[in-house]
């Protein structure tokens, strides 16, 4: 019987070294490699939203009572909501969400982003009680302004100038109070411009958080 000239300790050895040399392993390597350095070139980011509306120039009172404008929001990016003290229903929630979207603001280092709530019961919600408001729900007001003034001009900013709905005030039984409002948060930029509105549950709050960066690198 001939003896198989591939047979032996050097035909054993061929066949690994064969297989090293498998185009389909060298492409599995090389995508082990080429994929994680490539995947930053292939992330899909939106462009900025744009400007839908611009708001005209206002001003109202803060919760320390002192005078508050468009003037001081000049330069600033912030992010408006709309809500009333004596609210048990929407406004506790909105609130909860604005906290929780500061808070991934700070975790997150982005900074110059301001948080601004209307009033949209203005007769009753005095700077005094936009105060306890606060204060009652540990709410931070380094970057956070809540505002109030006379009922027609907190109507003109809300309807006119950001064009959500505002109601008459309610008064139901049981000593309830409803005003109906947007329970919607809308991104402005630096120069007044509204740039979207957004809802205030996790969906929303994530898309307003990676927005307000965009604008903010503009």
């Amino acid at each position: 019987m001939s003896e198989d000239p591939h047979s032996g300790l050097d035909g054993g050895a061929a066949e690994p070294r064969r297989s090293l040399l498998n185009p389909w392993l060298l492409a599995a390597l090389a995508g082990l490699v080429l994929i994680p350095a490539i995947r930053p070139l292939l992330r899909f980011e939106p462009d900025p939203p744009p400007v839908l509306r611009q708001l005209p120039q206002w001003r109202l009172v803060d919760q320390n009572g002192e005078s508050f404008g468009g003037d001081e929001l000049a330069g600033e990016v912030y992010v408006a909501s709309f809500l009333f003290t004596r609210c048990a229903t929407v406004c506790p929630r909105l609130t909860a969400s604005l906290r929780q979207l500061q808070r991934r603001y700070r975790e997150e280092g982005v900074d110059g982003v301001r948080l601004v709530s209307f009033t949209v019961d203005p007769a009753h919600d005095t700077p005094e009680r936009l105060r306890d408001y606060a204060q009652s729900r540990s709410l931070d007001l380094e970057n956070w302004s809540l505002l109030t003034g006379a009922e027609p001009k907190v109507r003109s900013v809300v309807v006119d100038g950001f064009a959500l709905p505002m109601g008459e005030r309610l008064d139901l039984a049981g000593g309830l109070v409803d005003v109906a409002h947007a329970a919607r948060l809308a991104l402005v930029d630096r120069d007044g411009g509204v740039r979207g509105y957004y809802g205030s549950d996790a969906v929303g709050l994530d898309e307003v958080f990676h927005r307000t960066r965009q604008i903010l690198a503009e």
